[in-house]
């Protein structure tokens, strides 16, 4: 999520604050929380499931409101949907649980790098400096 903020405050000129990124990486945390005490009670599945649209549902419904835009909080909530699916799969591989999440990773570092490949770093860093 914080690559997806980070691109959204580089590509958009949004600007988020280190609050939200501390907000969301917390309810990011509770997901864990949520699957540990959902584990005791429900099937490894089903435990999941409910944290991950727990935790999904809490920072979706926070990014309309930080990222200003609806659409933008759906990629969020794209975003999320697809981390959670890739995780639920990777974990269920066993075997191949390591390749298939390099693989992931890969594809992630990809996307950052081609959404990225215009952005001219050294204005960025330019412009802060003049505004500091």
């Amino acid at each position: 999520m914080f690559t997806a903020f980070f691109l959204f405050e580089t590509l958009t000129g949004l600007r988020l604050h280190a609050v939200h990124y501390a907000l969301v990486g917390a309810a990011l945390c509770l997901f864990y929380l949520a699957l540990l005490a959902l584990g005791e009670v429900l099937p490894a599945g089903a435990a999941y499931w409910g944290a991950a649209v727990a935790s999904s549902a809490m920072i979706v419904l926070y990014c309309v409101s930080i990222l200003r835009s609806a659409g933008r909080a759906g990629t969020i909530a794209a975003l999320l949907g697809a981390e959670h699916g890739t995780l639920f799969v990777i974990l269920r591989l066993e075997d191949y649980a390591l390749l298939a999440g390099t693989a992931a990773l890969f594809v992630a570092l990809g996307a950052v790098m081609f959404f990225t490949r215009n952005v001219d770093w050294f204005a960025e860093d330019a412009g802060r400096s003049a505004r500091g």
